[in-house]
């Protein structure tokens, strides 16, 4: 995992909150006005930064919300101010002394009230921007919640450390001990050729067997006092997955992944980039496997698949699990009495005069997660090409 990014937690001040936090409660306390904020996420993973994909793909979004700003009817005034605003968010993120080690970064600018915040994030749903009276702060205030903790342990065959992973940092918890045989060779005894080498072999195994259980039983004890989100077994050969027959069922359920690392030479910020490597490529597994489960529920009326259908649900309050086409992209109105998002002026009728909103698919993420729902943006080609725009496994019909 070396040259991964690594997400550093920033340290807390002397009141116990940190400047993530503190920069979170600034932007909540922005309250709307005559001014628009130019909200923007963007994601920092490696093949992002090769040869500046990054920066290519904000620049055509910050294209296509520079020519629908008349769609939003604003003043010739606070156009210009946003248009500047674009233009700042573009020349701090060229800057590659600007870009965060992080695999994510949320910035939010408004000219008008001397707002500029830039907030490295350890991972973000998708690359968003968005020009709004307010700050598009519900990915930030749901990071930490949505992340969860993940249990990520260690080992060889006679140490075990224990570390809980969280989006912003990996804390080691106390580890584990086992006693084994001293000495590399076996010695002989009076029971004939090849029994002294049996019984070495048995004792090594055995004292393994013992240390696998007591990993396992501690994982257990570990889970018990803290649910975790996930479970991380991590170790620099073949015992990687030794662990796993000793789990506990419901464990094994939510194994998530394994890692090479050795237990000497770990550090928390290794785990914490393995941790975030390894949750990404159960993501991706995940993102399929919820695709499959639209398909099979479509029929029965228990999902949802497409823009129109999925904001009616996302209304209704219906919807269990947003599915997010990761380069989908749509303009569309916000019902101005009901709050509801529509795809059409005419959808909004009897419910309030229709707002323009530039982009339907990002407003929809914003509002699952106002909503606390779980969001899923699939990336997966295969998988991704399933969801026209927006899908959702409902939770009543």
């Amino acid at each position: 995992m070396a040259g991964r990014p690594r997400p550093a937690r920033a340290p807390r001040a002397a009141s116990g909150t940190s400047p993530f936090e503190a920069q979170l409660a600034r932007l909540t306390r922005v309250r709307p006005g005559a001014h628009k904020i130019v909200s923007c996420y963007l994601k920092l993973e490696p093949r992002d930064r090769s040869r500046g994909k990054y920066l290519i793909k904000l620049k055509n979004r910050v294209r296509d919300v520079a020519e629908a700003l008349p769609r939003l009817r604003l003043s010739r005034d606070v156009e210009e101010a946003v248009r500047r605003d674009l233009d700042r968010v573009v020349d701090h993120l060229r800057a590659p002394g600007s870009l965060p080690a992080t695999q994510g970064i949320a910035i939010f600018a408004c000219e008008s009230i001397g707002l500029f915040e830039a907030m490295p994030l350890p991972l973000v749903h998708r690359s968003r921007l968005s020009v709004d009276a307010t700050p598009m702060v519900r990915e930030l205030a749901s990071l930490e919640d949505e992340f969860g903790r993940i249990l990520t342990v260690v080992l060889d065959r006679t140490a075990a450390r224990f570390f809980e992973v969280t989006a912003f940092e990996a804390r080691e918890l106390p580890g584990l001990h086992s006693p084994n045989t001293r000495g590399s060779r076996f010695r002989g005894d009076q029971n004939g050729p090849g029994w002294g080498e049996h019984a070495y072999n048995n004792r090594i195994r055995e004292e393994k067997q013992r240390h696998f259980e007591a990993v396992a039983r501690r994982l257990f004890e570990l889970d018990r006092d803290h649910p975790s989100r996930g479970i991380i077994l991590g170790a620099n050969g073949p015992d990687v997955r030794a662990v796993e027959p000793f789990l506990h069922s419901y464990l094994v359920e939510r194994l998530m992944g394994t890692v090479r690392l050795s237990p000497r030479q770990a550090t928390a910020g290794s785990v914490h980039d393995a941790a975030l490597a390894v949750r990404e490529e159960w993501e991706r597994a995940t993102e399929k496997q919820l695709v499959d489960e639209i398909d099979e529920a479509l029929g029965g009326g228990w999902s949802v698949n497409g823009v129109r259908d999925t904001l009616k649900a996302l209304a209704r309050g219906q919807v269990r699990s947003l599915l997010v086409h990761a380069d989908h992209s749509l303009p569309g109105f916000r019902c101005g009495d009901s709050g509801r998002l529509a795809v059409s002026e005419r959808d909004c009728r009897g419910e309030g005069d229709p707002i323009p909103v530039l982009d339907l698919i990002d407003e929809a993420i914003e509002d699952a997660l106002r909503q606390h729902l779980d969001v899923n943006v699939v990336y997966a080609d295969d998988a991704r090409d399933r969801i026209d725009g927006l899908a959702a496994l409902l939770r009543f019909r």
